[in-house]
């Protein structure tokens, strides 16, 4: 998670549902790469630094 956000407060910011954001952590959803897009730019890191070891 986003240092010092909450979950409700990350997915607000990258413009997702706070129970698909718990969806992805808990490792039941399945992301697109529009929305892996999503995260890396809220996270203001790069899609492949974010999905590096996967």
């Amino acid at each position: 998670m986003a240092e010092g956000l909450s979950q409700e407060a990350f997915a607000h910011a990258a413009g997702l549902d706070r129970t698909y954001i718990s969806g992805i952590e808990r490792g039941l959803r399945n992301v697109s790469l529009r929305n892996i897009e999503l995260l890396a730019k809220t996270l203001a890191t790069s899609v492949s630094d974010l999905t590096e070891g996967l």
